[in-house]
């Protein structure tokens, strides 16, 4: 990083969105979760779409299409890798790997998963890119925290700002919002 770099506004505009699920692609179990995530992206950002993956490739196809946030719903298994139904796998560090390399500013898994799951097959140390992944989404709260933290990053604050505003460290937990784990890489970034 060069002297200009450090001062360089870190401001995506015209913010490309997928919203995403790994499933059979008829009735899967995250079909109201992203309709209604991908409802509030779609207030903030028109061109957000919305797709469902019926495989692991398919969904390695999407991740490199230069989206800049890449929200995902999908069920981390054990060792935290991700399986379709024919038994193809993908490792968590891989996908975070591909988000990393196709130019991802914030990958967030949406459903529920254990944190065993996530510790064990997403490694986000070191990389620059924001990582939420969901503990618990407490139902429709996390679409509610989603309007929040979006409309703070429309009026210009960056993701990190956004974030601390909607989900204070170090205060008690307020009941109603989401369980995530979450690793800020890029947390400068403003997206619009």
């Amino acid at each position: 990083m060069g002297l200009f770099d450090a001062f360089r506004k870190d401001e995506v505009t015209g913010t490309k969105v997928l919203v995403g699920q790994l499933g059979s692609g008829l009735g899967t179990k995250f079909d109201e979760h992203l309709a209604s995530d991908l409802r509030v992206y779609k207030r903030f950002y028109p061109a957000a779409s919305g797709a469902t993956f019926t495989s692991v490739a398919e969904l390695r196809g999407a991740v490199g299409h230069g989206y800049d946030i890449l929200h995902l719903f999908c069920n981390v298994g054990d060792g935290g890798v991700v399986t379709d139904s024919s038994g193809d796998r993908i490792a968590g560090t891989e996908l975070l790997k591909a988000a990393v390399d196709s130019g991802v500013k914030l990958l967030w898994i949406g459903n529920d998963n254990l944190q065993e799951a996530y510790e064990a097959g997403f490694r986000t140390k070191g990389l620059k890119m924001n990582v939420v992944l969901t503990l618990r989404r407490l139902g429709s709260n996390t679409s509610l925290f989603l309007d929040n933290l979006l409309t703070k990053m429309a009026a210009g604050e960056t993701l990190s700002q956004a974030w601390t505003a909607a989900q204070p460290t170090g205060k008690s937990v307020q009941p109603d919002l989401p369980h995530t784990i979450s690793r800020l890489g890029r947390g400068s970034v403003i997206l619009r």
